[in-house]
């Protein structure tokens, strides 16, 4: 997926306030559930929801604004009731390795508790 960074992206110093980069996750997260078959509403329709457990970025150069960022998103470690996907972060014209990044998420039902995650949806997270 890729992203394109504006000027509201930017902090004082000119570079992606470094918070952006977890709604840049976000976007992708969504992105790679819908190409997998498994949106977001439909889910939610089912009484799945997902929700972060956990998040974590290193970040390894700053992006500024006009450039465009590519970020390749995984899932690993697919449990009973949660997964976890990672995320490269490159530059797209230099190729530069920007962030990487985890987030832990946690399948609830309508009422916030933990949820294990259907078969087949587990299947679905396993393909790729």
């Amino acid at each position: 997926m890729e992203i394109k960074i504006y000027y509201e992206d930017t902090d004082c110093g000119g570079v992606v306030y470094y918070a952006n980069y977890l709604k840049y996750f976000e976007r992708a997260r969504t992105e790679y559930l819908a190409e997998q078959g498994m949106h977001p509403r439909d889910l939610q329709a089912r009484g799945i929801f997902f929700m972060v457990a956990t998040a974590n970025l290193k970040y390894h150069a700053p992006s500024r604004y006009g450039e465009v960022l590519v970020i390749d998103t995984r899932i690993s470690g697919v449990g009973q009731a949660s997964f976890t996907f990672i995320y490269k972060v490159t530059e797209k014209k230099s190729r530069r390795l920007i962030v990487e990044g985890e987030t832990k998420m946690v399948t609830v039902d309508t009422n916030q508790k933990l949820k294990r995650l259907e078969q087949s949806l587990k299947e679905q997270l396993q393909k790729k």
